[in-house]
């Protein structure tokens, strides 16, 4: 035991253990929970009123969505308010998310992680366009056509495969691609300095375009009647030689028939919807050969992927993984050398040289210059086509 002295009214002569002081009453022992608090985890805190929303969706990939309030009305009939709300993109951690919303903040107008390729080029020549000529113009508006089955994607989640199958499957010569990669990589310096895209993720630098206008790249040759002949005895060997026949009996662009959807084949009547082409002549209904038709019958009915053509594992095919895990292993088991363009060239040719009408030829392939409208076609344009089309 020890004496301490008391605070109150100086005594010390006061026990330690004591409760109070023995002179004034004062309390000397007032026993504490030396016990540590709990650390609970702290939910974050909820934002202000109009600092937007940050919604966590459980996705593998940018979880966070980011949501604003563009304004607020009264509603007249229940007399509540109504917002109207706006996503801002899909983030990989809530800090960046916050940093969306405190950019808008900032800069309503600035383009959001969602703005489509279409949006980002029309933003982009607003500005760009001023002051340039008419020619220079020209060029730009046509390579962004080429780009016309991923007007509506968005910007962001373009990947260099799609860049690249626009680039090979365009028909272009060398000054039109170098154009069209010029095009692409402006587009991508305004995405970065508007925060749409970071720029690591510029894709421009990687698009290759040395086979184009090189001397020694190699030229467009069509197949011959004895490699056809040997890719009708392969058939059975190795199903994905149906696509190269098929291909080569309907002429159509590599990046057409991978991105044909089964709801665009009509077994029936033997045709199918070219639904988003390079070009407005490539939009077009397409005769089935009877020769490959039992490959669509079997392609068709194969598996539930929404495509045509589909993997092993029941999905479809993006350009690259198509080239080169399935052309490319083919064409070197029967010591050919072709792209797959070179069936198209092959359709063309046979056509040609079955005396095939060329106004025929143009509808069957979607040249330029097919002068037919596209939004209407009676069974008499389809029976013509599927006449057409038999001759070879």
């Amino acid at each position: 035991m020890a004496l301490i002295k008391c605070p109150e009214c100086g005594w010390d002569k006061v026990s330690d253990l004591a409760d109070k002081c023995p002179q004034c009453g004062y309390p000397m022992n007032t026993v504490t929970s030396t016990k540590p608090r709990s650390k609970r985890h702290k939910r974050p805190s909820r934002a202000a009123n109009g600092a937007g929303s940050i919604y966590n969706t459980g996705r593998p990939h940018k979880s966070f969505r980011a949501v604003v309030t563009l304004k607020c009305d009264l509603d007249p009939v229940t007399g509540r308010a109504k917002q109207y709300r706006k996503t801002l993109g899909y983030y990989e951690t809530r800090e960046e998310a916050v940093l969306a919303i405190a950019r808008f903040k900032v800069n309503p107008t600035a383009l959001p992680e969602t703005t489509t390729v279409q949006e980002v080029y029309e933003r982009w020549s607003a500005k760009h366009f001023e002051g340039k000529k008419e020619g220079t113009i020209k060029k730009y508006r046509a390579a962004f056509n080429l780009l016309v089955s991923i007007w509506e994607k968005p910007f962001a989640n373009v990947y260099l495969d799609e860049w690249q199958a626009i680039a090979d499957g365009s028909e272009k010569n060398a000054p039109t691609l170098k154009d069209y990669k010029i095009l692409v990589g402006q587009l991508y310096k305004f995405a970065i300095m508007h925060d749409i895209v970071k720029p690591e993720q510029d894709k421009s630098k990687y698009i290759d375009l040395s086979n184009f206008g090189n001397p020694n790249a190699r030229k467009r040759e069509r197949f011959t009647s004895e490699e056809i002949e040997t890719l009708w005895t392969l058939k059975d060997s190795d199903i994905y030689y149906t696509v190269i026949l098929m291909l080569i009996y309907t002429g159509v662009r590599i990046s057409e028939f991978l991105e044909l959807k089964k709801e665009n084949v009509n077994l029936t009547e033997r045709w199918f919807d070219v639904t988003a082409s390079k070009t407005s002549a490539g939009v077009r209904k397409v005769p089935i050969a009877d020769k490959v038709y039992p490959f669509f019958e079997y392609w068709y009915h194969l598996n539930d992927c929404e495509y045509l053509l589909s993997t092993p594992d029941g999905a479809g095919f993006k350009y690259r993984n198509y080239y080169d895990g399935y052309w490319t292993p083919l064409m070197s088991a029967v010591q050919m050398d072709h792209t797959p363009h070179d069936t198209r060239h092959t359709c063309i040719s046979l056509l040609t040289e079955a005396a095939v009408d060329e106004r025929l030829i143009q509808q069957i392939v979607g040249h330029k210059g097919a002068n037919v409208t596209r939004s209407v076609y009676t069974h008499v344009d389809i029976a013509n086509l599927l006449e057409a089309i038999n001759k070879i």
